[in-house]
């Protein structure tokens, strides 16, 4: 069974405008040099949902109005200097941010005393941001180290209406009732916590000549880091920043995954196709210089499940990825960013798993494995298999449900993509 024409035509035309975009109509991309913007940070958004045992609490349906939210972020590489991107890319009206701080993380939602600083847009504390778009904030001189956590706290005195929102933060945010921009205790935020991420889309860091550019790695859970321990920061991406840092190569990572995310179908849950964000995802992160591609799994896994709220999930053959995947290759390359292909891990035993599926996997798995068409192979599916039976994860390195990466994969990943970045 393969796509009907219907929902093909969709995926072809988001792989022509992607394959066919060029650097001149592109927002500018790689490092500007020792000292330059890069993303030290970031998150990639998609619609808002209602809260659900199934996807959990959030806050991303009713929004904000006359509420503080407090979100701690690890920065990823050194600079004297950052800023913040905001976003309203999912809202339906202009987000009015009444104002904000950034200042060197406590314990909890504290911040350090002291480190507080007002974040400024065009060098007012106030900003609108338009449907659809976002906004980076002025430089605010706040050295920062590698791997140190910042809190960024947004304002927002009127109702924002749905917030743009990321699912699965894995890491604790904060909502008080009032303004609490420059309280740093932690008690106003006591009451109410998330998992998810709210209009925060990155933090940026410049003036340090040890950051020379961002790695981007992009894909579904297996990047967002669905199965590591939450509150720990051991996401492959987490762990690759980590081992970069541990061996001298001062380069910053910005996390683009999505839990859930497909490579060839928009999901209302779980984001736009990866064909379709990849542009906006990756490229235009500040300082881009090259993008590691983990992607196609919930293609193959959910392929053939009715639409349960979240979108359909069609069928799709392993020419139809691998066409996906050539389509960002030559993204990646129209902008002068390396491109990194890592093998699909193993899933045998997961819910969806069946021999039609797998026989989808491992031959893309072929492909991105010996086409050379990558500039280089992390080659998962071999290094995370059990011995014993190629087509499951290693008991060691999986979660529960034989799909995702435990604390101890995760290090195996990283580990594995760190020796092929360059």
């Amino acid at each position: 069974m393969s796509m009907s024409t219907g929902r093909l035509l969709p995926v072809l035309t988001a792989l022509f405008l992607l394959a066919s975009a060029t650097p001149a109509s592109a927002a500018p991309t790689g490092p500007d040099g020792p000292g330059g913007w890069s993303a030290a940070w970031s998150v990639a958004h998609h619609h808002p949902v209602p809260s659900s045992d199934w996807l959990g609490p959030n806050w991303s349906v009713p929004g904000f109005a006359d509420e503080s939210v407090r979100q701690v972020v690890r920065v990823t590489a050194a600079g004297s200097r950052i800023r913040i991107r905001v976003s309203n890319r999912y809202g339906s009206q202009p987000l009015r941010l009444t104002g904000a701080t950034v200042g060197r993380s406590s314990v909890g939602a504290a911040v350090r005393p002291g480190t507080l600083r007002p974040v400024t847009f065009d060098q007012r504390r106030s900003t609108s941001v338009p449907i659809g778009a976002e906004t980076t904030s002025d430089p605010v001189f706040l050295p920062v180290r590698a791997l140190e956590s910042l809190t960024v706290t947004l304002y927002f005195a009127g109702p924002t209406g749905p917030a743009t929102y990321h699912q699965d933060g894995l890491t604790t945010s904060y909502r008080a009732a009032g303004d609490h921009r420059f309280d740093h205790r932690a008690a106003a935020f006591a009451g109410e916590t998330s998992q998810s991420r709210y209009h925060l889309a990155g933090v940026d860091v410049a003036g340090s000549p040890h950051t020379l550019g961002t790695v981007v790695t992009f894909g579904d859970s297996h990047t967002d880091g669905y199965g590591s321990t939450p509150g720990a920061d051991n996401r492959y991406p987490d762990q690759l920043a980590e081992r970069l840092v541990a061996t001298g190569r001062p380069l910053a990572v910005a996390n683009a995954g999505i839990g859930g995310n497909k490579l060839l179908a928009d999901s209302q849950c779980f984001g736009e196709r990866g064909v379709g964000r990849f542009h906006h995802d990756v490229l235009g992160q500040p300082g881009v210089r090259s993008v590691v591609v983990l992607i196609g799994i919930n293609d193959i896994d959910g392929g053939g499940y009715p639409d349960f709220g979240c979108g359909a999930s069609p069928v799709v053959t392993a020419g139809q990825l691998i066409d996906g995947h050539r389509a960002l290759i030559r993204a990646a390359r129209a902008h002068r960013v390396t491109v990194v292909g890592a093998t699909l891990p193993p899933f045998k035993g997961s819910y969806g798993y069946t021999q039609e599926k797998e026989a989808v996997r491992d031959e893309v798995n072929r492909w991105i494995r010996t086409s050379g068409e990558y500039d280089a192979v992390v080659d998962l599916d071999r290094i995370l298999a059990d011995p014993t039976d190629r087509d499951a994860l290693r008991l060691a390195y999986a979660d529960v449900d034989s799909l995702h990466l435990n604390d101890t994969g995760a290090t195996v990943a990283a580990v594995a993509v760190a020796a092929q970045i360059r």
